[in-house]
């Protein structure tokens, strides 16, 4: 398995940035993407704040006709894709085969949306007055799906769920299969949606979310000791990996390249991580075997960093064991602090910030980083971005169930 895999597209819709340039600008300068809940009713529920995808009409990117058949995270994957499909030039290609092109758009939770409102409906009116389109909607699997039939893409099509760590678990799939020869290319990711009024309830009843309502713009404060719980966000992150011959054939520009992935499970509790991160340890040491790299080559770790108070602790543990002294030299952020958590989208948005660091050779801050906490000492690039050099970057994606994601992304060269 020694072909070398690449990234040649990206494509994101964040509460920071509808399109990737706008996200990573906005990253690089520690814009706060966390407000007040617009899109419902928020009376009675602890927590008040998320971040929202603002500014988008999906009627530049679907049929109007159509709009009411699709729940909205098939929606920001949609606008993604369209970003991604054609940052990458992919279909430009004379000699494509689209039965090797795949399509893996993952997430963590699927169409809440539409799982809500038609419950009401169906309490409220009866059952046949369900909506026929409600299963297609709501079913996880279905933003690949639409993916893949609006671009014609016959490969592998489907969704991973795993909590928070999809979008991330979605992206090493692709990279082990096309690797395998299932595929020249897939287009994957993570996309979520699910900034409603049953969504909230559930996290606040876990006492899982941040209730800074009043201060909302350092609500999301990763590492920080003042952290309380993390601010739910919303939106999609894709990319186009391909093998490395099939971008140069089509002379497809490349971004960086895909080399290590880690993927472990807990064994330990539904929702709590592993003592001192045990698991994530495994998955960071498993995709640096991949890479067949030593921890200290890592320049940039995009943390999970949820801004939960046993999150960060564990996750800092984790790297702290895994890296040694090394651990004091990598350079970490949580860009959560900015967009909020995107739960299953995570993995895909946070490629793409990774990717984008390796480009510009710039790491992207933790924002509302203002009280440090005794136990977490290491490097999470406090409130401003900074210029480096970075060779290899890591992004990691934690999941409740005990999900462990670990990626590795190295600057390209011949």
């Amino acid at each position: 398995m020694s072909t070398r895999i690449v990234v040649t597209g990206l494509g994101a819709v964040t509460p920071v940035g509808n399109d990737v340039d706008t996200f990573w600008d906005a990253l690089v300068s520690g814009k706060n993407g966390i407000a007040p809940v617009t899109s419902f009713n928020t009376e009675g529920l602890a927590t008040t704040i998320a971040g929202e995808v603002k500014g988008l009409d999906f009627t530049g990117y679907v049929d109007p006709k159509m709009l009411p058949r699709m729940d909205r995270f098939i929606l920001l994957a949609l606008v993604a894709a369209k970003e991604t499909v054609k940052d990458s030039g992919i279909l430009e290609y004379p000699d494509l085969d689209l039965e090797r092109v795949g399509t893996i758009v993952s997430s963590g939770i699927g169409g809440m949306d539409t799982l809500e409102n038609e419950t009401y409906r169906i309490f409220e009116k009866g059952p046949r007055r369900a909506s026929p389109f409600m299963i297609p909607m709501m079913i996880a699997d279905m933003a690949a799906g639409m993916v893949s039939i609006d671009y014609g893409f016959k490969g592998p099509n489907y969704g991973l769920v795993s909590a928070c760590a999809s979008g991330g678990h979605g992206i090493g799939d692709a990279f082990i299969a096309i690797k395998a020869g299932m595929m020249d290319a897939c287009i994957v990711g993570g996309t979520e949606a699910t900034v409603n009024r049953v969504a909230f309830a559930g996290f606040c009843a876990m006492k899982a979310m941040s209730t800074q309502n009043e201060n909302f713009e350092t609500a999301s404060a990763p590492f920080t000791k003042n952290r309380d719980g993390f601010v739910m966000g919303e939106g999609a992150g894709l990319i186009m990996l391909e093998t490395l011959e099939h971008a140069q054939k089509r002379g497809a520009k490349i971004y960086a390249e895909i080399v290590g992935y880690g993927a472990t499970g807990d064994a330990y509790h539904i929702s709590s991580p592993a003592e001192n991160g045990e698991g994530a340890q495994r998955a960071m040491k498993m995709a640096l075997k991949m890479a067949n790299i030593k921890a200290e080559e890592i320049d940039y770790i995009n943390a999970h960093g949820t801004s939960t108070p046993m999150n960060d602790r564990n996750e800092t543990a984790a790297i702290k064991a895994v890296f040694g002294e090394a651990a004091y030299n990598v350079s970490i952020s949580s860009t959560k602090s900015m967009t909020g958590h995107l739960l299953g989208a995570s993995g895909g948005i946070e490629a793409v910030a990774c990717i984008k660091a390796i480009e510009k050779s710039v790491v992207p801050p933790t924002i509302n980083y203002s009280i440090p906490d005794e136990e977490l000492d290491l490097d999470y690039t406090p409130n401003v971005a900074k210029n480096r050099e970075i060779k290899y970057a890591m992004s990691n994606n934690l999941g409740f169930g005990g999900h462990n994601v670990s990626l590795i992304f190295k600057k390209f060269s011949e």
